[in-house]
């Protein structure tokens, strides 16, 4: 078959098995042979329209294909209200003038209403939900809308700004639901799919959207500010824009692997798609579900006790040190949990739980991104010498 595409193979092995073939000479004219042997060949296959297009029909069928099939059924489209609050800078200005304070007055506070979009996905035949913290976190009202054109009123159960996550619930039964994979098996390389409601497009005919990649990277830390972080990020390079935020990224198996949540462009977030989507890894996601479903929010009252900056070659080198890979705690606060670790000032920190610390942000990825109660096993260079120590996150006694 050299020479020919291989889509047109199994095409081409049907022609050629209905080609007239030479007719062997039946064995009992064949001398030697004894009579009793008999050779039959049967009738060739007979060409007709419908092999040919039941044979182009299978050849469209691909592992995307079909995992498409199992997933869209699943796939949500969601708009949401929100109530936001505008307040005057100069309506207290004139709080005490007798002339300007009324007519100020209307102005000093003001609600209006916002509308937004995004994608979500089904995880249970009862109806619930996931979704980003950004898509649907503090709205005032939720339609979600089913493939098919089903529309559902929507509660929020709990949200995490701090991971993104945000869970809903519809008042439904024996719901189409995804299977949740297991991220930690995710392959560099991988197909993935993503599928969502880019600028609104479900509404046109209530069917989610479908874009193909690879999974281009693992293990992505992000810190968008100190009220939001994006860790161990899955990249992909299937398109991504605004409106999939939210949806699933799942494997050629139909498993979800990720929560897309935003891209990457020119410099900036949340702009347009240029191959470099990110999406919350699967796992991530699930301890933190299970706790919105118990308590509808994240216990992150802990602290740490620690304040460091980033280790730089004039600081790596007043300490003698040969990597400049980490950071330098330059504070630890009294009664804190890394005092009774015995963390010191000067102390160099490399590794947090066996992964490296190159920056001041990479700390605040693990300690925002934590719960009380959590250990961060610390690697650190003190006076020359590699020591281990462990800090274990607590409450602040002043319930700050």
């Amino acid at each position: 078959m050299r020479g020919y595409p291989m889509m047109f193979t199994p095409l081409l092995t049907l022609l050629l098995a209905c080609q007239p073939q030479e007719q062997p000479v039946p064995a009992h004219e064949q001398p030697g042979v004894p009579e009793a042997t008999v050779i039959t060949t049967p009738e060739p296959t007979r060409l007709t329209r419908d092999s040919v297009n039941q044979v182009i029909y299978e050849s469209r069928q691909t592992v995307i294909t079909t995992a498409v099939r199992a997933i869209s059924p699943a796939v949500v489209g969601i708009n949401v209200t929100e109530i936001r609050e505008y307040r005057d800078p100069f309506a207290d200005l004139f709080r005490n003038d007798p002339f300007f304070n009324h007519f100020f007055q209307q102005r000093r506070s003001q609600q209006y209403e916002v509308k937004g979009l995004g994608s979500g996905f089904i995880i249970s035949p009862d109806g619930y939900i996931l979704t980003n913290y950004h898509v649907a976190g503090n709205a005032s009202k939720i339609i979600v809308t089913l493939p098919g054109g089903r529309k559902f009123d929507a509660e929020i159960v709990g949200s995490d700004p701090i991971s993104d996550i945000a869970l809903l619930k519809v008042d439904g039964k024996n719901l189409p639901f995804l299977e949740l994979g297991n991220s930690d098996q995710v392959m560099v390389g991988e197909w993935a799919i993503a599928l969502g409601n880019p600028f609104g497009l479900f509404d046109i005919n209530d069917q989610p959207t479908v874009t193909v990649g690879v999974v281009s990277n693992t293990r992505m830390n992000f810190v968008m500010n100190e009220n939001r972080i994006y860790r161990d990020m899955i990249q992909t390079d299937a398109a991504i824009n605004s409106g999939n935020s939210g949806g699933p990224l799942c494997n050629a198996l139909g498993e979800v692997i990720g929560v897309n949540s935003f891209i990457y462009t020119g410099g900036q977030f949340n702009q347009g798609n240029i191959g470099l989507g990110f999406a919350i890894p699967i796992n991530r996601a699930k301890s933190i579900v299970e706790e919105l479903k118990a308590t509808g929010k994240v216990d992150r009252s802990f602290w740490s006790g620690l304040k460091v900056q980033t280790l730089d070659p004039a600081v790596a080198r007043y300490f003698n040190l040969k990597n400049v890979e980490g950071v330098v705690v330059v504070e630890v606060e009294n009664g804190s949990p890394a005092e009774k670790s015995d963390v010191r000032p000067a102390d160099v920190i490399t590794r947090i739980n066996n992964l490296p610390i190159r920056t001041s942000n990479d700390l605040l990825i693990f300690q925002r991104d934590s719960k009380p109660g959590d250990k961060l096993d610390l690697d650190i260079v003190r006076d020359g010498k590699d020591i281990k120590k462990t800090v274990t996150l607590a409450r602040r006694p002043d319930g700050k």
